[in-house]
């Protein structure tokens, strides 16, 4: 399927922002953090407890907003500008970490806080610009694809980033670690930044509703409303509720599995390596989930994706080894792309077009505080036992309600499959 200028445009926001998930969210910054922390003295588990207490705090904040923000963003015209708000808010706090000396923990994790809400922000917005950049029967297609750019688009400057800690690690280059971490985030800021300005040119919000007076009273008013109609919005919410669960266990083992090797000890250049390779691996699979969701429901291919990953919560617990931790990332890499990618396209088909900033609202506040639960969970129980193992097979409930829930949905229309 041939993408228009248009699709290829807003899915190149994917390969933009996926430098940041893979160089601050998942590598680079958590094994930055985890070095500052126990150079001040903290222990390894306590740092992967306040890791994800700080991603608990960021996803808090945005879910509260979320859906008020979607709300009056549907208005014609203000998509956009909420959309290049939360971009800025993100890009800019990337850059200032490095600014922020190592030894100060507590800020690093303040700044990093702020880049988070900057990122989880500008994704309620692009994601609601699916239903207007493309038809119901192309969202599948245009969103795997858009998330498979993500992966290959994150490796190159990553790549850059690694080679640059990797040579400063082995005193090649006469950098410290810090020194080149520091870089990374400068590359990851200006990637972000410049391959978001052909979506801020070319993509445009189609479906909304006319602007009228008092826009942000009424958008509560629209919002309560909705709350007090949810019957007539029964497949969205039953939906929302099975994402809320399954979708959290999904961020937490993206957000936390960097500081689960390491607890492991698991070299930080190993780690990098292995999460790379995750990329190119992650990359085909997207395209695949894609490909199989022409010929098979969405729920199904959503299955496939739930079943992989309790497989791999289970794995995780028995984890020791380098090989493990390679095995495991692999099978990440198989699902990741794809159970994101036919969720965000599954929910933009059955919502309306003219509300979508309101209910991509809710599926990012639902989603978001899923994020608060998990790598909560996981830090407490890491924290608790002193053993993260724990806290990784306790994510597989997670999955077992969100696979339970899913199965509720009903599935009437053809065009819902």
């Amino acid at each position: 399927m041939k993408l228009t200028k248009v699709e290829k445009n807003w899915a190149l926001y994917d390969w933009a922002n996926s430098a940041y998930t893979m160089t601050v969210t998942s590598t680079i910054l958590p094994l930055y953090f985890k070095n500052a922390f126990i150079t001040a003295g903290g222990s390894a588990s306590t740092s992967t407890a306040y890791w994800g207490y700080a991603n608990s705090f960021a996803t808090l904040v945005i879910a509260l907003l979320a859906p008020i923000l979607g709300t009056i963003a549907d208005y014609k015209g203000f998509k956009k500008k909420f959309f290049s708000i939360f971009l800025s808010l993100g890009v800019v706090f990337t850059l200032l970490l490095t600014i922020v000396p190592q030894s100060y923990w507590f800020m690093l994790l303040v700044f990093y806080i702020l880049t988070a809400m900057g990122f989880a922000g500008a994704n309620i917005f692009y994601d609601a610009f699916l239903v207007d950049i493309t038809s119901k029967e192309r969202m599948d297609k245009v969103s795997t694809i858009g998330f498979a750019l993500g992966y290959i688009g994150s490796t190159i400057p990553f790549i850059i980033s690694m080679v640059i800690v990797v040579l400063s690690q082995l005193e090649i280059i006469p950098l410290s670690f810090e020194a080149a971490s520091k870089i990374a985030f400068v590359i990851t800021a200006i990637w972000w930044g410049v391959f978001s300005i052909p979506m801020l040119k070319t993509v445009k919000q189609v479906h909304g509703i006319d602007i009228e007076p008092k826009p942000v009273r009424n958008s509560f008013k629209r919002l309560w409303d909705t709350f007090k109609n949810i019957k007539k919005h029964k497949r969205v919410f039953i939906f929302l509720i099975a994402y809320f669960f399954y979708i959290d266990g999904v961020d937490t083992i993206i957000k936390m599995a960097t500081s689960y090797g390491a607890d492991l000890g698991i070299d930080s250049i190993t780690l990098l390596v292995v999460l790379l390779v995750t990329q190119f691996v992650a990359f085909p699979f997207a395209l695949l989930y894609g490909k199989l969701s022409e010929k098979f429901p969405g729920k199904t291919m959503l299955y496939v994706g739930i079943i992989i990953y309790t497989i791999i919560c289970i794995y995780g617990y028995f984890l020791d080894s380098k090989l493990d931790f390679w095995i495991l990332a692999m099978l990440v890499g198989t699902s990741q792309g794809g159970i994101q990618a036919l969720s965000r396209s599954y929910f933009g088909k059955i919502v309306p077009k003219e509300k979508s900033n309101e209910f991509f609202g809710f599926y990012n506040i639902f989603g978001k505080f899923a994020a608060i639960m998990g790598p909560a969970l996981m830090g407490m129980i890491s924290q608790v036992t002193g053993k993260t193992n724990y806290g990784v097979l306790s994510v597989i409930l997670l999955f077992i309600i969100g696979g339970a829930v899913l199965f509720m949905v009903p599935k009437e229309e053809k065009e819902l499959v």
